[in-house]
């Protein structure tokens, strides 16, 4: 039987962009580092998609590589905010309409400020939630953006 196609799914096919869709076993790990290894692919291929809060309480959507660690004071400077901070998980679901481990950065409950860590502007395509756990989107980066109206901007810590 088929899979049923996510919300995600059907926005980027209506919008008539290339994509693939990945499945993996999910287990009792719902970290992007576990997705990876599950899809065979490597930690800088796969991105995960946060939710902060901002100081003028605004809610704003990161994209980064699964292995690193949002920047919270580069994140806030990418939208032009004071200071950010992780919304709670007891709110992922009212605010985006996902879960924990299924957060797509497409086709939330609202359109909220997105940016898209740089380091995906080096790639020609990266791998994000399709909007429920298990699956997976690749599309090109500027795809995505374009479909979240994202930029791209450093927000991940150096290595």
């Amino acid at each position: 039987m088929a899979e049923a196609k996510t919300n995600a799914m059907r926005i980027v096919e209506k919008a008539k962009v290339n994509f693939s869709v990945l499945s993996y076993e999910v287990g009792d790990s719902l970290d992007g580092v576990t997705a990876a290894e599950k899809l065979g692919r490597g930690v800088e291929e796969v991105y995960k998609t946060l939710i902060a809060r901002g100081a003028k309480k605004e809610i704003y959507v990161f994209i980064i590589p699964v292995a690193e660690e949002l920047n919270l004071k580069l994140a806030a400077r990418s939208v032009g905010e004071k200071n950010m901070e992780m919304v709670r998980l007891d709110e992922l679901l009212g605010l985006t309409g996902y879960i924990r481990g299924g957060c797509s950065p497409i086709g939330m409950k609202k359109r909220y400020r997105t940016v898209i860590d740089s380091s995906a502007q080096s790639r020609n395509t990266v791998i994000v939630s399709a909007g429920k756990r298990g699956l997976q989107l690749e599309m090109d980066p500027r795809d995505l953006a374009n479909l979240t109206g994202a930029s791209f901007d450093k927000i991940i810590f150096d290595k």
